[in-house]
């Protein structure tokens, strides 16, 4: 493949990424599709509606995937949440660290980005602690610690830790049928689940889920099938253009927020190229702001006082450190990697729940004291 080819289809991969996230953007300032709205409606009001959202969101993500990898098209083993390497601690560990930062910040990764589209300026200065923390922890004082404590903790498996592969491991199955089968098993229950109430079926639930289930299926097959060059000319090795981990992958917005800021800060520095996580989160504040735009719901918002200023520095902290200890955050873990059925995103995803619960256990205790 010429250099000139090159360029230009790493050029489709990085647009195509940008619209898909502007549409995931748009989406969810719609539909105010959020994790951590999801578990504050239930805790507080009893309320399941935005979690059919995101279930249904899941269940498309998890069919969406496994009919590729079951019809060749992509492979659990070309993303880095499928290794043999499970773990364990450091899914759970960054997952609790994750969920309580995201209460005290208001939201997740994606709802950060969502509401800076919106004109959240406290959202802005999270944005800014989350990518400094989640540096850290890529390589510097935060990663030195997470290296030499939670990941030294793993099991170390025979096979990937996808439920597919292990199946198939066990159990002798080809592996597209082993795909197939666990993706339309689980896919489908998630499914099931959603639109077992009438909220579930409801217009703004149907696009949330729906749309942004696509969404995730659409990043995976832009980055496994569009940017998947065989051999590449420099190197002469398979590789997956426009990403950070040189592997396939879809939207997760952690370890991205801190790519942004590198790209912005060394942007002269030519090594610095535009990847699918940085164009991703443009794309999404950028979808955000002209579906807020278009619905009259921008405005400018700023901190309330001291207090909320705190919680919302430590909390982008929190999802800093924990989701890269986490490898994902609510979406790069509890979409992105649940789609490939990964046991360690299933560990992740349950951190993440549990330090969201915990966080808002945390404010009612705290607002039961003030009172």
């Amino acid at each position: 493949m010429q250099d000139i080819d090159l360029s230009s289809l790493t050029s489709q991969v990085l647009w195509a990424a940008f619209v898909l996230a502007a549409l995931f953007g748009a989406i969810a300032q719609r539909t105010h599709f959020c994790t951590m709205g999801a578990v504050s409606d239930i805790v507080t009001m009893g309320d399941w509606s935005r979690m059919r959202m995101w279930v249904m969101a899941m269940g498309v993500a998890i069919i969406g995937f496994n009919v590729m990898v079951g019809l060749g098209w992509v492979s659990a083993a070309d993303t880095f949440y499928a290794g043999p390497r499970l773990l364990w601690l450091s899914a759970l560990v960054g997952g609790l660290l994750f969920g309580f930062g995201m209460v005290l910040a208001s939201g997740c990764g994606s709802k950060t980005l969502v509401r800076i589209g919106a004109g959240n300026l406290k959202s802005l200065v999270v944005f800014l602690v989350l990518g400094l923390a989640a540096f850290a922890t890529l390589r510097g004082i935060t990663g030195v610690l997470r290296v030499n404590t939670v990941d030294t903790v793993y099991v170390e498996l025979p096979m990937g830790q996808d439920l597919p592969r292990l199946w198939s491991s066990l159990t002798g199955w080809e592996p597209s049928l082993s795909a197939w089968t666990w993706g339309l098993l689980v896919g489908g229950a998630c499914l099931a689940w959603a639109w077992a109430r009438p909220e579930g079926r409801r217009g703004n639930t149907l696009l949330a889920g729906l749309g942004i289930g696509a969404v995730i299926v659409g990043v995976w097959w832009v980055s496994g099938r569009l940017g998947f060059v065989a051999e590449h000319p420099e190197t002469l090795e398979a590789t997956f253009l426009a990403t950070n981990s040189r592997r396939m992958e879809s939207l997760s917005f952690v370890a991205p927020y801190a790519y942004a800021l590198d790209w912005l800060i060394y942007f002269s520095d030519t090594s610095k190229t535009l990847t699918l996580g940085i164009v991703s989160c443009a794309g999404v504040v950028t979808g955000s702001a002209l579906q807020a735009l278009a619905s009259g719901t921008f405005r400018w918002e700023g901190f309330r006082d001291v207090q909320d200023t705190a919680h919302h520095l430590i909390g982008g902290a929190l999802m800093g450190v924990g989701g890269v200890t986490a490898m994902g955050c609510t979406i790069g873990q509890g979409l992105s990697g649940i789609s490939t059925l990964s046991l360690g995103s299933f560990l992740a995803l349950a951190g993440i729940l549990m330090g969201a619960v915990l966080a808002f256990k945390y404010q009612t205790w705290r607002l039961a004291r003030m009172a």
